[in-house]
């Protein structure tokens, strides 16, 4: 005799529940050969089929089945869930949920499998969907004993979600009941609950159930569950809660009627002007985030300090999500370039000037003053004469890098604090350099008023065309021209050059640019441009470089990382773990955390590799380990470059799905609202971005000289979601009695 074993201990049920469903057998006493396996998404047809076959199963049990290798058929000894877990992962396929051993052939137990299914209703097929969920629960039983008790429920209920993925749940559509799997979105977050609520529910309208009800094996089973689910841990609003205590955790709380925070990319600006921080506070940014692949220690701690000073004053609380550089490839630094800022006017079509150009002047050390619209320059003058002789309609000379004479006219004064300041207009344009000596003309002659000063540095880059040829070079600075008829810059990073052969592609600055390696050394890869805008696209310093087809190898942490690391555990709420892969980089994250007693600081996980998608399960379990808050990343720039541009939009909507079922919140990053942060105007596909945003718990924004602007829309976006300003809008439709 041939039996398929289930065999089942959940968190639901206080002893095994066994249940054997047999095959005929070939021969009385036919020898096995090594145990088969009945696949996942066979075992929704490979239900308990009807009343009549339940009855004549459940008079025959076997304590076992399986003739263990080396040794005769026996049926004296008992397989127990360590047993199965053995056979399974002898066979390494994690998608196994089953093990049958069989004399027949596959083909004939799938013939059998789908007669069965035609002879069984909904019910037992919904009761089949339910054992395996229990099953795929106990083969995890030794994954979900290792969680933290923050986790275990989250836990469970993620295992139970992926192992509804792995059926077809398509069988299910024909009846009404079957939207309950079928729209895994509303269900993700308490799969079980929901699947035995649907049990009960069919049972109350089904009078056929109802009969099945009575003699069916498996009721009980399913109405113990149904009971503790909805008193216990594994209840719909029990996973609610579950999910919500997780994302304040990491969060912190909502101060204000919002479906998600709004999170900002910070850097160097924050530093040049006193009202960024306030105003962003302000419109609703309730978190911050620094990237530590630029900048230092004392750039980063002057930004947290501005950060926690306003937050205090203005009685806003915030919190600071510091993301860890990471094994990225980047683009090295180009050689600087010229100490020049150039002035230039918004111009017509015609080429008449529509608007001069805005120029601060400030005395040198002074601070510029908050506002709202930023000028266009701001020019540090080092010299007293600033103070006593300029007023508004005076008129300064001087001459600009090209040898070119301009005009600044002065159109009032600013209140700064630490010196003084004037607003100037420019109507032509011009390259002001450090240095440049800017004069007052007088009845009495010409009069120095002051040199410009500490004028940065500007920044380099190169501009490539299709069927440019680019040599990329391990060590040195990147050239901002063409040599020898190719372009060079640098990569710092050694896995490029130990990684790429030629004919496989590679992209810069997520993408804008591509190429296909065309030939490598120990020092140099030579790259032929085959992608890039009509007139060329820039490409500066600190760009990203993907490999996506490259077997490329690094850890997750790298030496930057843990000397990064002991400022950002006592500096930041959160810490991003980039380029995240497998396993094994949470295992030496948790390392490096237990070391430090770091419990509290939340871990970001920032999925932006095929890898790391592809783990992500595994991932959120080994992380869910430790005690620390815990949540996900959606970094679409380089997660569309590695996987694909046209799987992005499955890869986002996955990513919501698993994290929504393991009760961990996402922040979605990348291009939210770039158009309106860098021109002030936003696209309508970036409004509905922000649309399928909203079902993250953070939408995250990056830096640019619109940010305020960008960050009071979104506000606005969201609240006009919670508030539901929509049914105020849409006007009831009365249809007219005329006919016409």
């Amino acid at each position: 005799m041939a039996s398929v074993i289930v065999m089942h201990q959940g968190l639901f049920g206080s002893r095994v529940a066994e249940k054997f469903c047999c095959l005929e057998p070939s021969a009385s006493n036919a020898s096995f050969p090594k145990p088969c396996f009945l696949l996942a998404n066979e075992l929704s047809q490979l239900n308990l089929g009807s009343p009549q076959q339940i009855r004549s199963l459940a008079s025959r049990k076997f304590s076992s089945a399986v003739a263990r290798a080396g040794e005769e058929d026996t049926w004296g000894s008992r397989y127990t869930c360590d047993d199965l877990e053995n056979q399974r992962n002898s066979y390494n396929d994690p998608h196994v949920d089953l093990i049958h051993p069989v004399p027949e052939s596959q083909a004939e137990i799938s013939l059998k499998t789908k007669q069965w299914l035609c002879e069984t209703n909904f019910l037992h097929k919904l009761r089949a969907v339910h054992l395996h969920v229990l099953a795929s629960e106990q083969w995890n039983a030794s994954r979900l004993a290792l969680c933290h008790r923050y986790y275990v429920t989250s836990a469970a209920n993620l295992i139970h979600y992926l192992a509804i993925k792995s059926l077809d749940i398509e069988l299910l559509q024909d009846d009404p009941i079957g939207i309950l799997l079928l729209n895994l979105q509303a269900i993700n977050s308490h799969v079980l609950a929901s699947i035995t609520e649907g049990i009960q529910l069919y049972n109350y309208t089904n009078l056929n159930s109802l009969k099945v009800h009575e003699n069916s094996l498996v009721e009980s089973d399913s109405i113990e569950s149904v009971d503790k689910q909805r008193n216990g841990d594994f209840a719909i609003n029990a996973m609610r809660r579950r999910a919500s205590f997780n994302r304040e955790r990491l969060f912190g709380t909502f101060h204000d009627r919002r479906p998600a925070h709004i999170m900002a990319t910070v850097g160097v600006e924050a530093t040049q002007s006193e009202s960024l921080i306030p105003d962003l506070l302000n419109n609703g940014t309730t978190m911050f985030r620094i990237n530590c692949a630029h900048g230092d220690s004392n750039l980063w701690y002057e930004i947290i300090r501005r950060v926690k000073h306003s937050s205090q004053v203005l009685e806003k609380p915030c919190r600071i999500l510091m993301d860890l550089a990471g094994p990225k490839l980047r683009t090295g630094k180009f050689k600087a370039g010229p100490r020049v800022i150039k002035i230039s006017p918004k111009r017509k079509f015609n080429g008449e000037v529509d608007n001069p150009a805005q120029v601060w002047l400030l005395q040198d050390g002074a601070c510029p003053p908050p506002t709202r619209v930023p000028p266009d320059a701001v020019l540090l003058i080092d010299g007293p004469e600033l103070i006593v002789r300029l007023g508004p309609g005076d008129v300064l000379r001087f001459h600009d890098a090209r040898g070119k004479e301009r005009v600044l006219r002065i159109k009032g004064r600013l209140h700064v604090t630490g010196g003084n300041g004037f607003l100037a207009e420019c109507s032509r344009t011009a390259y002001v350099h450090s240095g440049a000596e800017f004069y007052l003309k007088q009845k009495k002659g010409k009069h120095l008023v002051g040199r410009v000063v500490e004028v940065p540095a500007s920044e380099p880059f190169i501009r490539l065309r299709v069927g440019d040829l680019l040599i990329i070079s391990r060590d040195g600075l990147s050239e901002a021209g063409p040599i020898n008829g190719a372009h060079r810059i640098t990569c710092p990073s050694g896995y490029l050059f130990d990684s790429v052969k030629p004919g496989e592609p590679i992209y810069f600055d997520d993408g804008r640019i591509q190429g296909v390696i065309q030939g490598t050394s120990s020092s140099e890869v030579i790259v032929s441009i085959t992608h890039a805008g009509i007139r060329g696209t820039k490409l500066g310093s600190d760009k990203s470089i993907n490999i996506p087809e490259s077997n490329i190898w690094f850890q997750g942490l790298t030496s930057k990382d843990l000397a990064d690391l002991e400022f950002v555990s006592s500096c930041a709420d959160m810490m991003g773990i980039s380029f995240v892969r497998d396993v094994q980089d949470i295992i030496l994250l948790r390392r490096e955390l237990k070391q430090r007693k770091l419990e509290n600081v939340g871990i970001i996980l920032k999925i932006e590799t095929r890898s790391g998608f592809e783990n992500l399960p595994l991932l959120l379990l080994e992380a869910m380990k430790g005690p620390n808050p815990l949540g996900v990343m959606i970094a679409r720039g380089d997660l569309a470059v590695e996987c694909g541009w046209e799987k992005l939009a499955y890869l986002q909507e996955e990513i919501l799905s698993i994290c929504g079922a393991a009760h961990v919140p996402v922040i979605w990053a990348t291009q939210v609202l770039e158009s309106l942060i860098k021109s002030g105007v936003p696209t309508r596909a970036e409004i509905t971005d922000v649309a399928l945003g909203m079902r993250a718990s953070c939408i995250m924004l990056n830096k640019g000289k619109n940010l305020v602007n960008a960050v009071s829309m979104l506000d606005a976006t969201l609240r006009s979601k919670s508030e539901k300003t929509t049914a105020d809008m849409v006007k009831p439709l009365v249809l007219s009695s005329r006919l016409f």
